[in-house]
């Protein structure tokens, strides 16, 4: 009895509310604002055509693209999109890296500052450069670490150090080079088999004409298109990385810079 009363409340919950519901649609439908309903549907009509025609270009480009794929000898093309993936797959992972190892500077500055010459805390300051990620916190904590040795030591150890992060988010820049530079050497190599594909059609058929030259000439063609774009590609992204890894080199040499100077005043503070 009590599931059927149950059922009954929420029968009739949902009747009384859908029926204001239902008298409200009515009542718009029948007043003189019905020709702004129908502009709206005119409207709403118009984007979906609008964004049918923009699937149709997108999927248009993306067939189009696949049968100059195919067409410029899938074997040669397979190793042009193989680099093109693998550059992309080595820039995207620099770029994570770049951006995870990028951070407020100047607010790191300052708490390492305030537990040095406020709280007179070395640990403190160690503790923040250690729970802090990036290569700037890293530098910082190294020349922490040689403090009690003086502010030369622990210079050496923070420009040694900072070879190292130089280092480390220069890595796998070799690779994409390496892929922005056999990009279009694979694209001259499908054109140089292209061409050599139409002198063995002209010299099988003993005539030279349009169309037995033709296959091979744009096989070398597409092959050499899609290699170049493959390498400009991935230029694009070498400079970007480039650029973010030269920001960061810049902010850590100002940062431990300024380090070091708080590094000599503790160093002038004791002497007194």
């Amino acid at each position: 009895m009590k599931k059927l009363f149950a059922l009954l409340a929420l029968v009739g919950m949902l009747t009384f509310s859908t029926a204001p519901l239902a008298l409200a649609q009515d009542a718009l439908t029948q007043t003189p604002d019905s020709t702004l309903a129908a502009a709206d549907s005119t409207a709403t009509e118009e984007v979906v055509e609008e964004v049918a025609e923009e699937t149709t270009a997108i999927g248009g480009v993306y067939k189009a693209l696949k049968i100059k794929y195919i067409e410029g000898d899938a074997f040669f093309m397979s190793f042009v999109a193989l680099a093109l993936i693998l550059g992309l797959a080595f820039s995207i992972e620099r770029i994570i890296y770049l951006n995870l190892s990028q951070i407020n500077s100047k607010a790191l500055l300052s708490k390492v500052e305030e537990a040095l010459l406020v709280d007179k805390d070395l640990a403190k300051a160690k503790e923040i450069c250690k729970n802090t990620r990036g290569p700037i916190a890293s530098i910082f904590y190294q020349g922490l670490m040689r403090m009690d040795e003086g502010v030369e030591v622990a210079e050496k150890s923070i420009i040694s150090y900072g070879g190292v992060q130089t280092g480390l988010m220069e890595r796998n820049l070799p690779w994409i080079s390496l892929f922005i530079a056999i990009s279009p050497s694979l694209g001259f190599l499908g054109t140089v088999i292209g061409m050599i594909q139409a002198f063995d059609k002209i010299q099988q058929v003993g005539d030279i004409s349009p169309t037995v030259v033709a296959g091979g000439m744009k096989v070398a063609l597409i092959t050499t298109v899609f290699g170049l774009i493959s390498a400009m590609i991935l230029q694009v992204f070498y400079n970007y990385i480039l650029s973010k890894i030269d920001g960061i080199i810049n902010d850590m040499e100002d940062s431990s810079i300024s380090l070091l100077d708080i590094l000599v005043k503790i160093e002038v503070a004791k002497t007194k």
